[in-house]
């Protein structure tokens, strides 16, 4: 039988508490303030992406959310008896093993989630199944203290360009698209990174999964809801550039983008929200008053009961996390010391048939690569006027700082003028971007990652070569490549780009003699 907890009243706090919880939260305690300890530097970019970005402001509300759907389960988790599993040690060990794939490739996601989870799977190691169990929806909910939402820009651009675009033909205004850009009698209109809807669609979801769960114990109702917390900000968003579109047609565009921002970002998610609310609120399935959990059946649960039946004390388990934690650091710093060894001074390689001519683009363009050990910008040009723009940078290692597929890095520098207008056409073993200028200028840019034997395009294959080298503590160089033309009348990008890849060819070869300084 389950033994009852006092509380006191209004505050619901516990008055007694056996010996049992208090031996489990003080080492919990202290389990979580070493690891935010430990993992500081995570923590800390964790925290300003919430406080300076927009896109991730509402994750600061997270960790009071999660508090109190704990304290919702106060009363019922404290009738169960926590006992420390030491199975739950493989999932720790899972969690760090993650954390530092993520700190040997550079990816700060996988980081960041990896950090994240270190705290719930200290729940389940330290207080075992039953309370780990009680306790699911809150730990799973910390999942969305990750940021995450930069890699879903690009594809949310190009569906909110699209519904902009069906509408305006819609409502009768002529117009034309091209990659993100719409063409109307009122002027030029961008779909920018700001305009995609991510910081709307992120935050709708973690209100989705919030609500779903509160409001909701069908599992066919919470699947809806979510489609609808997911379709309803892409639908939205879609209007809402319409809107904008719509409005420059008799204001101008300069007035109506200003009355776009205060009217989205002050009422528009709002009436969203609460019409979102409002369609799903007759469907609530879930009483005002019912408990969350229901501590009687987790605790005599036969699953959960053979599982903790494994239980170990406290202080060898305690002493298998900190054994755990330390050799996951220790791992990273070892790997995160390694260097290849480079040239004193490279230089662009002579290619067949082409020749170097002052660079001097019709719009600034210089790609950034943040921490590269040398950079290379310049400018070939064949005997059949084929212009070809090459920029290549060459990197020891990739680290933090160091990574040559990080958000930012490439041929579209933020903040350079240059806009993302579409995907390019297909290269092997290459990314293509198009990309337009301010001023209308149009250029491609095809890029290329190098490392050891792998050539790719893809950022993906590159971080998981260089977790490959540096979990074998293997130092490799990193090579950046891209292949950029401005489009010409007399010379389409495309064609001058293929004229200087079939010249380099093989491209891996080029970028190897490139770093190697010969």
């Amino acid at each position: 039988m389950l033994p009852d907890v006092r509380l006191r009243p209004h505050f619901g706090l516990v008055i007694d508490l056996s010996d049992a919880w208090r031996r489990a939260l003080v080492t919990l305690a202290i389990a979580w303030t070493g690891l935010i300890a430990a993992f500081s530097s995570d923590w800390t970019n964790i925290f300003g992406q919430w406080w300076n970005s927009s896109t991730y402001n509402h994750m600061l509300l997270v960790p009071i959310i999660v508090a109190w759907l704990v304290s919702q389960r106060t009363g019922e988790v404290l009738r169960l008896d926590p006992r420390p599993w030491w199975p739950g040690l493989a999932g720790v060990g899972g969690v760090l093993l993650v954390w530092v794939l993520g700190a040997l490739s550079g990816f700060d996601l996988l980081r960041q989630t990896a950090t994240v989870a270190l705290l719930p799977a200290t729940v389940l190691t330290l207080l075992g199944p039953k309370v780990f169990y009680a306790l699911l929806f809150p730990m799973a909910y910390m999942a969305v203290m990750v940021p995450f939402g930069d890699e879903i820009i690009p594809p949310l651009q190009m569906i909110t360009a699209a519904l902009t675009i069906a509408l305006v033909k819609l409502s009768g205004i002529p117009a034309s698209i091209d990659g993100v850009f719409i063409d109307t009698p009122a002027g030029l209109f961008e779909v920018a990174e700001a305009c995609s809807g991510v910081k709307f669609l992120i935050a709708m979801v973690a209100l989705g999964v919030l609500v779903s769960h509160i409001g909701f114990k069908s599992w066919k109702r919470r699947a809806a809801f979510m489609l609808l917390c997911v379709v309803a900000p892409i639908l939205a968003n879609g209007v809402r550039a319409f809107g904008t579109v719509y409005a420059a047609q008799i204001v101008g565009a300069q007035r109506a983008g200003g009355i776009d921002h205060v009217v989205y970002g002050w009422f528009f998610f709002a009436l969203v929200i609460a019409g979102v609310l409002a369609l799903s609120w007759r469907f609530f399935d879930r009483g005002i008053d019912e408990p969350m959990i229901d501590a009687t059946a987790i605790a005599t649960s036969p699953w959960l009961t053979r599982a903790e039946n494994v239980s170990r004390a406290f202080a060898p388990v305690a002493l298998g996390l900190l054994a755990f934690t330390v050799s996951a650091l220790f791992w990273a710093r070892a790997a995160d010391g390694l260097s290849a060894r480079l040239p004193a001074a490279i230089s662009l390689s002579e290619v067949p048939g082409w020749h170097r001519i002052d660079y001097a683009p019709a719009a600034p363009w210089e790609p950034r690569a943040t921490g590269a050990d040398h950079r290379l910008l310049g400018r070939y040009a064949d005997g059949s006027g084929h212009k070809v723009d090459v920029f290549y940078a060459l990197y020891d290692a990739q680290r933090e700082g160091k990574e040559a597929g990080g958000y930012g890095e490439g041929a579209l520098r933020p903040g350079s003028g240059w806009a993302w207008q579409g995907d390019g056409p297909a290269v092997t073993n290459a990314r293509t971007d198009r990309l337009r200028f301010s001023n209308g200028v149009e250029r491609v840019a095809v890029t290329y990652y190098r490392t050891g034997s792998l050539l790719s395009g893809s950022n993906s294959a590159l971080k998981l070569a260089t977790i490959r080298d540096r979990v074998l503590l293997r130092p490799r160089t990193t090579m950046l490549l891209i292949l950029s033309a401005e489009e010409r009348a007399e010379h389409p990008a495309n064609d001058n780009i293929l004229a200087f890849r079939n010249a380099i060819a093989p491209v891996g070869s080029w970028m190897d003699r490139t770093g190697s300084g010969r």
